[in-house]
């Protein structure tokens, strides 16, 4: 974890500032404000926030576990402040996360969706999967066809798993 950082689970104050972080991404789809304040409540557990030194949020990963796969969380989005990028933090977000999750209920692979252009998950990812020893798959979920808006990129499917999680308890 970066030095001054902390990872926390998100509450619902939080959700302004995660909408912010999302916005000046320029990366993310954005969301409304409101989902952003509905996720902080409803799917907290599978979420994390990083807060800086004044326990402000320079970071965010929203999950939630698949109701048709409860051994796997999907990662819909994740998010550094501008400010504290280059330090390693996402990847301490996502490890962190799936740790959690993983003691809390027994997920062992993690899915994804990521457009081609997007270097930084795609290297996020991968990364990922390889430092936990995981196969990948990756295959097209949403072809730029099902999308309504022209010039939305393919969105890839990660399949990471499965995942040893050292001390997490097997469901």
């Amino acid at each position: 974890m970066p030095e001054g950082l902390k990872l926390d689970t998100p509450r619902v104050e939080d959700g302004a500032a995660i909408w912010r972080i999302a916005r000046d991404s320029r990366t993310l789809d954005l969301n409304s404000s409101y989902s952003y304040l509905l996720w902080c409540r409803d799917f907290a557990a599978t979420s994390v926030v990083a807060r800086d030194a004044d326990g402000a949020p320079v970071g965010f990963i929203t999950g939630y576990v698949r109701a048709d796969s409860p051994r796997t969380l999907l990662v819909w989005q994740v998010a550094v402040d501008e400010a504290a990028r280059g330090r390693g933090l996402a990847a301490a977000m996502l490890d962190g996360l799936t740790l959690r999750v993983a003691e809390e209920t027994g997920i062992d692979s993690v899915e994804t969706t990521v457009t081609p252009d997007n270097a930084p998950s795609n290297r996020l990812f991968t990364s990922y999967a390889r430092r936990h020893e995981a196969p990948v798959e990756k295959e097209v979920l949403f072809g730029a066809e099902v999308f309504p808006e022209t010039g939305h990129e393919p969105e890839v499917l990660y399949r990471i798993g499965p995942v040893v999680f050292p001390g997490a308890a097997r469901r």
